[in-house]
């Protein structure tokens, strides 16, 4: 008999600012261990009963190498019988880490697991790792890759989104964020604390409320200077029908560069109750894709549907959906996809734009958001997907318990 999987606990860091943020002289594992003391402690953990620990990263090196997960479990003090791992789906690592998670449970081979990410997007920067995907030129060549930004713009520009729709959605993701901040609805945000009990960061740092149309249309396009380099016509060779790739998305409709981590606490109804902890949600359904590596941030919408056919559920079952903003054009390509309308249920406290990309971190974040506000708002469904480098994608369906 197949177990469910259950959520029992999501919480997460306020994500701050790169480099002039007050994350950035905490290593990633000492915010990652902070994180896993408050959960443990909130939850009254034997963590001895912890069958894995899973953890998402996009730049396993430097200080978040060397299987960052186990070094942070120890240093949080649990139980030095506590394994774990470190998982690279790259912005898709935080939600498919919870997936894993939830495919041990399902199996009933392991009763509970700690889920999550982390990112320090200011002391281990994006391309940190030095792949092949970017690095290596007869690769890249060999699989039509493009940097993200050009696939970003190349969604805007076939699908001929203006400038303006996408500075329209970024200023709507700031208010909303903005909104939700004040309103205190991000119950999964707890503060982090240096080791003298000082406050270090107490929310998001981010959010721009003050964000406008005007203010927006003056920045510059962030990836014209690439798409000039030659990746514009490397992108066209892909698509020929494209006779010029308008470069729209700026710093201001992209997502934000932050730091951040997540952890997610998933179990079976046996080890809940043998621990005395009350489910919040369970999984219903996971779902990986991959789609066109040039375009390569189209793979939500097919992740979605994948998800969705195996949950035996329809787009209109769903009463809030959490879509990572990696770019503008993203979201706006989802919409379109799907068919749906207008942004009532989609992202209702702002997203990634305004609150920034810890990329590892992000998919569990964004689990954790969806199930405050489901609760918040007493709905039942709730479905997580995001994009993911190299033309996937990763979708997460949950109900409330």
């Amino acid at each position: 008999m197949t177990e469910l999987a259950y959520i029992y606990d999501s919480i997460r860091t306020p994500r701050g600012k790169r480099k002039q943020g007050a994350l950035n002289e905490i290593t990633p594992t000492d915010l990652l261990s902070k994180l896993m003391v408050q959960l443990s402690n909130r939850n009254n953990l034997d963590t001895s009963k912890i069958d894995d620990v899973i953890i998402g990263c996009v730049m396993p090196v430097r200080e978040q190498g060397a299987n960052i997960g186990k070094t942070a479990a120890q240093y949080a003090g649990w139980n030095v019988d506590v394994p774990a791992m470190q998982i690279n789906r790259c912005c898709g690592s935080g939600l498919e880490a919870i997936n894993l998670a939830a495919t041990k449970i399902k199996s009933g081979f392991e009763k509970l697991v700690v889920a999550g990410g982390i990112e320090s997007m200011s002391r281990v920067p994006m391309g940190a790792d030095i792949g092949s995907m970017a690095y290596e030129t007869k690769i890249s060549l060999n699989n039509h890759y493009v940097p993200q930004g050009i696939g970003a713009d190349l969604i805007a520009t076939v699908n001929s989104f203006s400038r303006q729709d996408l500075d329209a959605l970024a200023v709507q993701s700031h208010k909303r964020a903005s909104n939700a901040q004040q309103n205190k609805r991000f119950k999964s945000l707890l503060p982090v604390y240096d080791q003298n009990g000082l406050l270090i960061l107490e929310k998001d740092e981010h959010i721009r409320p003050e964000s406008n149309l005007i203010d927006l249309s003056k920045l510059k396009p962030s990836f014209e200077d690439l798409g000039s380099m030659g990746f514009d016509s490397f992108a066209q060779e892909v698509y020929p029908e494209i006779e010029q790739i308008e470069h729209l998305h700026t710093a201001g409709n992209s997502s934000g560069i932050v730091d951040g981590a997540s952890l997610t606490l998933l179990g079976s109804k046996e080890m809940g109750e043998q621990i005395g902890l009350k489910p919040r949600a369970r999984i219903l359904s996971f779902a990986t894709c991959s789609t066109d590596p040039t375009i390569m941030l189209t793979g939500p919408a097919p992740a979605t549907i994948k998800s969705l056919k195996r949950a035996s559920m329809t787009i209109k079952d769903i009463d809030l959906f959490e879509v990572n903003e990696a770019f503008a054009s993203v979201v706006l390509r989802f919409m379109k996809d799907l068919k749906l309308s207008n942004m009532n249920n989609i992202n209702v406290n702002g997203g990634s734009i305004a609150m920034g990309h810890p990329l590892g971190a992000t998919g569990s974040i964004l689990l954790g958001t969806l199930l405050d506000e489901l609760e918040l708002r007493d709905l039942s469904t709730g479905l997580v997907t995001l994009c993911v480098a190299g033309g996937m994608g990763i979708a997460t369906v949950i109900e409330r318990v």
